[in-house]
């Protein structure tokens, strides 16, 4: 029974190929875990929203009560983008001469549609998820995006933490280096020291080492806080027994091809893949065209069961109507409950 699944895990993420029933399979495990009792925040990381459209109301940016127990949200990425970069700016801008501003500003600008950029804020803001759940929910479930999007948000922890680690052995390095300046001037004030001519002080070497001194330790406290967070997402991401990770697919010939793709490249960032889901079955034994279709589905599922042998695999059936609104998203739930068709 794909509950089973959820039981006792506190971090749930819900991906696969775009329109194969992600949302929709994310909002009733998380309907269903909040009705056991269990207080569940349902997220979507998706830059096109279904939240809202399936759950028939407006979910945005700031948690809103979807059910008795059951919070949701949309996390906007251009609101947590520009969040993001309004944080690094008022670092840097802390950290920067007054007139380098005006550099920051653009290089911030033009940082805003680099690549990597977007995913790094959402990224953040899965990990102060995670964190700030802890205590406030029982359960979180990610309902992500695509398949292409949601790997590499997967390999982003380890990505980031091996990039703040070479960020950090670059600042030792300088502060070595400026510390063996400073050795060679001392707290001379005399101008024409050959080190307070490499570091460039104006303003007497005593006061420009405590500056420099201070703008080091706050850079390093940054890059050690940053990569704690990413750490400890990481190991929230490879811990089998409080993550788990479920592939939602149709059994049709692409989503099949796409979730043996994500499942290796999750295999590769440590990422355990508790479940296959496939959703929208069709039923068997009524003949005529929806009993080709079957036969054609398992056609496409015995090659899944090929590549993937050792992964569980639970089925959905294929509804008669759209799952729109609580009561719809209430049926879909009970039918996770229900034995695999």
């Amino acid at each position: 029974m794909l509950l089973d699944v959820v039981e006792g895990r506190q971090v749930l993420f819900v991906g696969g190929k775009g329109g194969v029933g992600k949302t929709s399979v994310a909002s009733a495990l998380a309907l269903a875990a909040a009705r056991r009792g269990r207080r569940t925040l349902v997220v979507s990381t998706d830059p096109a929203h279904n939240l809202g459209h399936l759950w028939d109301r407006t979910v945005g940016d700031e948690i809103v009560t979807l059910a008795e127990g059951l919070d949701g949200v949309e996390i906007d990425p251009a609101r947590t983008t520009d969040e993001h970069l309004a944080a690094v700016g008022a670092t840097m801008r802390r950290l920067m001469p007054e007139h380098l501003h005006g550099e920051v500003t653009k290089h911030l600008d033009l940082a805003r549609d680099a690549p990597g950029t977007h995913e790094a804020a959402v990224l953040e803001r899965v990990a102060e998820t995670v964190e700030e759940a802890e205590g406030r929910y029982d359960l979180v479930v990610f309902d992500t995006a695509p398949s292409g999007h949601t790997s590499r948000l997967m390999s982003l922890p380890e990505t980031m933490s091996a990039w703040t680690e070479g960020l950090l052995r670059r600042q030792d390095r300088s502060e070595k280096f400026g510390a063996a300046l400073r050795g060679l001037g001392g707290d001379t004030q005399d101008p024409d020291d050959p080190a307070v001519t490499l570091l460039g002080d104006r303003e007497g070497p005593t006061a420009k080492r405590d500056r420099r001194g201070r703008r080091d330790q706050e850079i390093r406290r940054i890059l050690v806080r940053r990569q704690k967070r990413f750490a400890r997402l990481r190991e929230v991401l490879q811990d089998a027994q409080r993550t788990a990770f479920l592939i939602v697919l149709t059994a049709e010939r692409l989503p099949v091809l796409e979730t043996i793709e994500l499942h290796a490249q999750l295999e590769r960032t440590g990422v355990d893949v508790a479940t296959l889901v496939v959703n929208k079955r069709s039923p068997a034994d009524v003949g005529g065209f929806l009993e080709s279709r079957r036969d054609q589905e398992e056609v496409h599922l015995s090659a899944l069961r090929q590549e993937l042998p050792g992964v569980p695999m639970v089925q959905l059936p294929l509804l008669g109507a759209d799952i729109v609104g609580p009561d719809a998203v209430a049926d879909f739930a009970k039918a996770l409950a229900a034995p695999s068709a």
